[in-house]
């Protein structure tokens, strides 16, 4: 979009919500704005559409430091979340949920492990089941369709999936936050012109100065802060990933991973979820899902402290000192994947609220202790608002070996996709 395309939007008594600044090769969607909420139909103002995360890790958890003493409101902290403490109101955490269709005929280890994550969102056995798609896709169906991208699917670590098109039709998922920015910010017309950029190490924000400085002269002052400051974020992952670059650059032998992936857990787990915040406060899209770890994955996490391969640890033979460890590493995930995310998203305005309060956020993983196999009880802890369907401050228990899809059900009502059923349900849960 030239200047002077933007100057015919923006000369307008309202801002449209889909108004688009192009540049060379790039297409940068903007943050909701009081000067669109006009344009809007008052109930969708008033109410946000929510978005989705569904965020995966491997190997279960040391349920004794995961699991709360005492259900209800007004629950301990254990030290495995203690990290989310600060999200209290706005966190539930779900005991006694299980995954039956995990375990399945086959036995082996690796089978097992495969159908922990390929279960966590469809709750149907690998192949089959009455559930067509995961539990994204289908939300991607009723709230991702008039948005750039119905859902957007990462990972932290190579191969395997949790999002599924159909039973057995999984979905890639992007390991390199590069591809991912150009994928969000790219329009993917004109190759030539997003490599001549890169070359320039120019910024996207660069191309659109022109844009940016004429819709700046036509909002109001609290616009111009929501807006600068949704910039800045953009150009800052811009910044980290050209440092990316440019240290990966310097390295004569053959790269472990392609430009793009951070050298450190910690710094690519950060840019995922700042994508997965600027993707939702453009509404480029509403739904994502994202794999902390793969199944059987053996990365050792040094920045945890602990030097164990992460698959080996979990099979800690009940000993106490390797339980410890592995302890400490499940603490090591939460701090900087979820309550990162959380963190961000309740700082990100969003409308009359933050991104936080209209989002429904997932946590967990489709083993409880990996030691034995077991798929029950699973580590499991819904955040977010859901556009105020959602309450928070709750340890719940979900009744006994009940299905995690009854949890499934009741996050698609949330999001306003009622279904009777889904996979293996028996009943919604009241959360």
């Amino acid at each position: 979009m030239n200047s002077m395309h933007c100057v015919n939007y923006v000369t307008r008594k309202h801002l449209s919500r889909r108004l688009l600044l192009r540049g060379a090769g790039t297409m940068l969607a903007l943050p909701l704005l009081e000067s669109m909420l006009p344009a809007l139909a008052r109930a969708q103002a008033a109410t946000p559409q929510s978005r989705l995360a569904c965020i995966y890790v491997a190997h279960g958890a040391v349920m004794n430091r995961w699991m709360p003493a005492t259900d209800g409101t007004g629950f301990e902290f254990t030290p495995t979340l203690k990290s989310l403490e600060p999200f209290r109101d706005q966190l539930n955490i779900i005991s006694d949920t299980r995954l039956p269709l995990a375990y399945g005929d086959d036995a082996s280890a690796g089978a097992n492990h495969a159908r922990s994550s390929q279960v966590w969102l469809t709750c149907a056995a690998p192949g089959t089941g009455p559930s067509p798609t995961s539990l994204d896709q289908v939300a991607a169906q009723h709230i991702g369709q008039d948005t750039p991208l119905p859902s957007l699917e990462l990972s932290l670590d190579e191969g395997s999936s949790i999002s599924y098109r159909t039973p057995t039709t999984p979905l890639p998922m992007e390991l390199n936050p590069q591809v991912v920015f150009e994928r969000l910010f790219g329009d993917g017309s004109n190759a030539a012109e997003r490599a001549s950029r890169t070359d320039l190490k120019g910024s996207l924000l660069d191309s659109v100065t022109q844009d940016v400085a004429a819709l700046q002269r036509t909002l109001p002052s609290t616009d111009k802060v929501r807006l600068d400051r949704y910039l800045e974020d953009v150009r800052e992952i811009e910044r980290r990933l050209q440092l990316v670059a440019a240290s990966k650059a310097s390295e004569l032998e053959v790269p472990a991973k392609p430009l793009g992936i951070p050298a450190t857990f910690t710094e690519h787990s950060k840019l995922m979820f700042d994508l997965i915040t600027l993707a939702w406060q453009a509404e480029i899209t509403r739904v994502s899902t994202l794999m902390v770890a793969r199944e059987i994955s053996n990365r050792v996490y040094a920045e945890s402290g602990v030097t164990d391969p992460f698959h080996n640890l979990s099979h800690h033979s009940e000993v106490q000192a390797n339980k410890d460890k592995l302890a400490k590493l499940n603490d090591f995930h939460t701090r900087t994947t979820i309550a990162y995310f959380l963190g961000k998203l309740a700082a990100t305005p969003d409308g009359d609220g933050t991104l936080l309060d209209h989002s429904v956020v997932l946590y967990g993983s489709g083993m409880s202790n990996s030691n034995q196999h077991d798929h029950d009880p699973l580590p499991i802890l819904v955040a977010g608002g859901a556009s105020g369907r959602l309450q928070g401050g709750r340890h719940l228990r979900a009744g006994k070996g009940a299905p995690l899809s009854n949890l499934h059900v009741s996050l698609l009502d949330k999001l306003g996709v009622p279904l009777d059923s889904f996979g293996d349900s028996t009943a919604p849960l009241t959360i």
